[in-house]
């Protein structure tokens, strides 16, 4: 079962990505929201995600890895795709956004 999901403001100049806990049915946020590239959105979420020593390390790379994925997804294609195709591409997170 997956532990951990996403919630992903898809806007037209930053992509920002906030991770929130899964326990059981529910839903708890675990960071802020985290902006790229107005900020190094990948390494503030290390920097978070470092400072919960329950997370185990298996789990932190599985999410780096996601944020990765996400970021340059938006970075290659964000700019002309809506948020309706990053929906497409990662329908298990959740998403807002302007376009």
């Amino acid at each position: 079962m997956q532990k951990f999901t996403f919630r992903i403001l898809w806007l037209d100049n930053n992509v920002a990505i906030a991770i929130d806990h899964v326990i059981g049915k529910s839903i708890s946020p675990l960071t802020s929201y985290f902006f790229w590239p107005r900020n190094d959105a990948w390494e503030q979420l290390k920097t978070e995600l470092d400072s919960k020593p329950w997370i185990s390390e298996g789990e932190k790379i599985n999410v780096l890895n996601k944020t990765t994925e996400i970021i340059n997804f938006w970075q290659e294609k964000g700019k002309h795709k809506s948020l309706d195709e990053a929906q497409e591409k990662f329908p298990e997170f959740i998403f807002a956004g302007t376009n």
